[in-house]
């Protein structure tokens, strides 16, 4: 809702009611009070931060899909009553109750309220790659602000977040929407398509949607595996023998590798639970 909000805010208003950095600041303020209002589930917010944790941190992997599609369905939701608060100011901003257009198909679009396109240059590969570096920050931070060993964040975890959207947004949001989550823009796309905003909300940008709904997730685990790799010591399968793969070599199953963890000082499996 703060986020989709202020982008309607700063686009209806022709930017009388903020600009791109009022665009960070919102998104950074509707995650740090998600985060706060989610924190007795574990507050991923993002279906590329459970699927993180379900690799590195032993989050259920049964947990996974009601926890995405408890997500996509509250973008969803958030993204309707956005719609429905500035329904009149979209009517005025695209000169009609049954116009409803999409970026890169008019000048008055307000489809970029809901969900994230990019800029018209971008090919795909340059979509993907700014995708996957924003969503690779973000899981590798994530990690940073609850590694208590580290320095951490403990209770200061939703303040550090909101730093580190406002910073993702305004050093690398601007090509494509800085999406980061799968829920963020698929959920509030569908519901821009059931709005009527047409089959371009799919078209747009070279059928630019599959992109925020895959790089999260590459990105996502790609930022776990490093943080893990090169600064954390606590129990995750980076830090058990040859990185985990062990567990995926059928020869290796079953074996004195199993259930150990990896002691980087002897270079050797130890007899600590795993």
């Amino acid at each position: 809702m703060f986020g989709d909000g202020v982008v309607a805010q700063v686009i209806l208003s022709n930017g009388d009611g903020g600009d791109y950095q009022s665009i960070s600041w919102g998104w950074g303020l509707g995650v740090m009070l998600g985060v706060y209002a989610s924190g007795i589930s574990g507050a991923h917010i993002n279906p590329a931060v459970t699927f993180a944790n379900c690799v590195f941190r032993k989050f259920p992997w049964k947990m996974f899909l009601p926890y995405a599609i408890a997500q996509v369905l509250g973008a969803m939701c958030a993204s309707g009553i956005v719609y429905a608060n500035y329904i009149s100011a979209i009517d005025e901003y695209e000169g009609g109750r049954n116009i409803r257009t999409v970026p890169g198909y008019s000048d008055t679009a307000t489809a970029g309220i809901f969900c994230t396109y990019p800029q018209s240059y971008m090919t795909t590969t340059g979509q993907f790659f700014s995708e996957f570096i924003a969503s690779a920050l973000l899981m590798f931070l994530i990690y940073t602000l609850k590694d208590d060993a580290n320095i951490g964040a403990k209770n200061l975890t939703p303040l550090g977040l909101f730093f580190i959207i406002f910073g993702i947004g305004a050093c690398w949001g601007w090509e494509t929407g800085y999406a980061i989550n799968l829920a963020r823009d698929f959920g509030p796309r569908l519901m821009s398509y059931f709005l009527g905003y047409g089959h371009e909300v799919w078209s747009a940008g070279n059928y630019y949607f599959w992109v925020p709904m895959v790089a999260p997730f590459l990105g996502c685990t790609f930022g776990g595996f490093l943080y893990d790799l090169m600064l954390y010591v606590g129990e995750s399968p980076i830090n058990t023998p040859y990185l985990g793969l062990y567990r995926f070599v059928p020869w290796m199953k079953n074996s004195d590798y199993e259930g150990k963890r990896w002691d980087p000082e002897n270079m050797k499996a130890d007899d600590s639970p795993a």
